[in-house]
């Protein structure tokens, strides 16, 4: 079988005159949600089962990188994916970039937990409600772009009680740097291989960020991750 070549000075002129989206600068995940710093509940673990009701918002975090993943795709559609001409390259772009992968895995493991599981628009909506427990949930993803290849990802849900104080987080987190995508003119298959590491990369984060979150469902919350400011502060 032939192999195709990619010239990676080829591919560097293509991607440069291209939009490839950036990952957004992260903000606190409490950011325009609750006031800081938040009070500790009393409570020793995060109350779950059939008869309790979770009530979920998402961060402005998850909301712009939802945002970020469309615009990705979209451009692995009509941009540096479709300049390239290789098909193989365009697909992996599109599959490894989908804007609902982290929120709708969060929300079927969050739904395996507890009774009832409901995404509010904002957070007046959410109190109107009075779910027995409140769930914060923040994403944030980098992906490969024409200058940089590095990945990263990170998934947390922020757990509090229905006077919205804090009991504990589940989270997950992974990240892996790469040798240039388009450097030394790696075959077609190699390049596949190495966007595929972007959609391995978040599904790491989100296996992660279940076992953090059995962890928080079973043990005391002294035992398990409590609120890190620093790391809501993180860039990507």
């Amino acid at each position: 079988m032939k192999r195709v070549l990619v010239s990676a000075f080829t591919m560097t002129a293509l991607l440069s005159g291209c939009s490839i989206p950036t990952a957004p600068t992260s903000v606190s995940y409490l950011d325009g949600l609750l006031p800081e710093p938040v009070g500790r509940s009393n409570a020793t673990q995060v109350n779950n089962g059939h008869n309790v009701a979770l009530g979920v918002v998402y961060s402005r975090n998850t909301q712009a990188n939802r945002s970020y993943l469309q615009d990705y795709q979209a451009n692995a559609g009509t941009g540096f994916g479709q300049s390239l001409l290789v098909q193989p390259i365009h697909d992996a772009y599109v599959s490894t970039s989908q804007p609902d992968l982290a929120v709708d895995w969060v929300k079927a493991s969050l739904g395996r937990q507890f009774g009832s599981v409901t995404v509010y628009p904002d957070m007046q909506s959410l109190r109107a409600a009075k779910p027995d427990v409140i769930a914060i949930v923040d994403s944030r993803s980098q992906l490969i772009t024409s200058r940089s290849s590095d990945i990263a990802a990170d998934v947390s849900a922020d757990f509090y009680d229905a006077n919205f104080n804090y009991i504990g987080t589940a989270q997950g987190h992974d990240a892996k740097a790469l040798t240039p995508v388009w450097a030394d003119f790696k075959r077609t298959e190699e390049i596949v291989a190495d966007i595929n590491e972007q959609q391995n990369v978040q599904v790491r984060v989100l296996q992660k960020f279940d076992q953090s979150l059995s962890n928080l469902l079973t043990k005391p919350t002294d035992k398990v991750s409590m609120l890190d400011n620093t790391s809501s502060q993180k860039l990507y």
